[in-house]
């Protein structure tokens, strides 16, 4: 069959990719969802830094014992200060908990794959979307620094699954209220038996557990483990089951981590506006 080499486009390696004469041939609107992106994501750093460095106060409610997940689990002085027992291996940190806490969880969304073409395309434009030209002439990938560090995905990933255990605890914690007598809450002296209660904030923390453990079975690197490296799964049943279960989910790994990342946030700021006294945790039983 006879070729048509004016069909034929010549690929250049370490050339400019999306073409070094024209930026892009396409007319659609392709620019809206880095757009968005870089949006969704600023808002999200501006709001979690907020948190973590200035708004180490009111993230703990002890009337329904529900604490902010930004600051779980308490580790140091100001969490002791909110009521909590904090931890004496801590007790020298005078600075936000925050800033210790979020190292992991951040981590393991700064890697995680899907986020990586999330800022890759919107932040770094590199690559921007097919058939844009990069911002960049050059590509090396994930092999040099700082890009290298992507490679240990894996590790955040089993961090995370700690943290989401110990937000699962607080969630279940927020059903058990402490005993006050005469305790001082907004300004005003509380008396309340403990006991099992529900209020919305504790539903609140139980949908951001959720949300976070879907995230968590939903990557990429959960499904490797349950799957990955296997040539036969005739020979290994357990984990052709985990895989099939958690397949499905990868498919919607997007969804889950844009619900999550925000769910969360949503989170700390209504622990912040009931302990504060913005708005009323409504008790439902």
């Amino acid at each position: 069959m006879a070729v048509d080499n004016a069909s034929i486009t010549e690929v250049v390696l370490g050339g400019t990719r999306g073409g070094p004469d024209v930026k892009t041939l396409r007319e659609d609107k392709w620019w809206k969802l880095p757009l968005v992106t870089v949006l969704g994501l600023s808002a999200f750093v501006v709001y979690a830094t907020w948190a973590a460095v200035w708004g180490d106060s009111n993230f703990f409610y002890l009337p329904h014992n529900i604490i902010s997940p930004f600051y779980s689990p308490c580790l140091a002085h100001a969490c002791k200060a909110a009521g909590d027992t904090g931890s004496p291996v801590f007790d020298w940190w005078r600075l936000s908990p925050a800033l210790i806490i979020l190292v992991f969880p951040l981590g393991f969304r700064m890697t995680c794959y899907y986020y990586r073409k999330a800022y890759y395309r919107s932040f770094w434009r590199a690559p921007v979307a097919c058939a844009v030209q990069d911002a960049r002439p050059g590509y090396t990938g994930e092999t040099r620094a700082p890009l290298i560090i992507q490679n240990i995905h894996r590790y955040f990933f089993y961090a995370g699954l700690v943290f989401n255990v110990l937000l699962t605890i607080d969630a279940v914690q927020g059903f058990i209220w402490p005993t006050l007598h005469h305790q001082l809450v907004h300004g005003q002296y509380v008396t309340q038996s403990g006991g099992f209660g529900m209020s919305v904030g504790s539903l609140v923390l139980c949908v951001n557990a959720t949300l976070l453990w879907i995230y968590s079975l939903s990557c990429h690197a959960c499904r490797h483990l349950c799957g990955g490296q296997i040539r036969s799964f005739s020979k290994h049943p357990i984990r052709h089951k985990l895989w099939k279960f958690v397949t499905p989910l990868n498919a919607r790994h997007m969804t889950f981590a844009w619900c999550s990342l925000f769910f969360v946030a949503f989170t700390d700021l209504y622990v912040r506006l009931v302990a504060s006294g913005t708005i009323t945790d409504f008790k439902i039983f």
